[in-house]
C-alpha cells in the first residue's frame, strides 16, 4: 500500500466520523424532553420488572398516588378510632347497667327495712329502747276555730 492509499483511507474514515458526529448532534438537537414517549405495549414483564414505575405517566401522577395513600391512611385511622369508641360505649353501657341494678337493690333493701313490721321487730329485739308500739288506735283531735 502506498502512502496515497493510506491517506485516502484516513480521509474517508475522518469523513465518516464527521458525518456520524453531525448526525448524532442533529439527532440530539431534534429530540427534546417534551416529545411524547413512543407508545410501548404494556406487558406483564414490564409491570413485574418495575419498568412501569419509570414511565412518564406515573411520574406525572405521583401526587395523585400520594393523595390516595393519604386518604387511605386517614380512612383506616378513623375506622380504628370508631372501633375504639364503640368498645368504650359498650363498656360504659355495661357499667350503667351494673349501677342501675345496684341502685334497684339498695332501694329494695331500704324499702324492706322501712316497713312497719321490720321496725317493730327491731324495736322488740332491742330491749333497752324506750320506744314501743302503741296499744291504742289512733284518734282524731278536733279543734274549734274562732271563739
Amino acid at each position: 500500500m502506498s502512502k496515497k492509499d493510506i491517506d485516502k483511507e484516513q480521509e474517508q474514515m475522518n469523513a465518516e466520523e464527521a458525518q456520524e458526529t453531525s448526525t448524532l448532534q442533529q439527532l440530539k438537537q431534534s429530540v427534546t424532553e417534551d416529545d411524547d414517549a413512543p407508545a410501548s405495549t404494556l406487558t406483564l414483564r414490564k409491570i413485574l420488572g418495575g419498568d412501569i414505575l419509570s414511565a412518564q405517566m406515573v411520574r406525572r401522577q405521583v401526587w395523585l398516588c400520594l393523595l390516595i395513600a393519604l386518604f387511605l391512611t386517614v380512612y383506616v385511622a378513623f375506622r380504628y378510632q370508631c372501633q375504639q369508641d364503640m368498645i368504650d360505649i359498650a363498656q360504659l353501657e355495661s357499667e350503667l347497667t351494673d349501677a342501675k341494678y345496684k341502685a334497684l337493690s339498695s332501694s329494695s333493701n331500704l324499702t324492706e327495712r322501712c316497713r312497719e313490721s321490720q321496725v317493730l321487730e327491731i324495736l322488740r329485739a332491742n330491749k333497752d329502747s324506750m320506744l314501743h308500739a302503741s296499744n291504742q288506735p289512733p284518734y282524731k283531735i278536733y279543734v274549734r276555730e274562732g271563739k
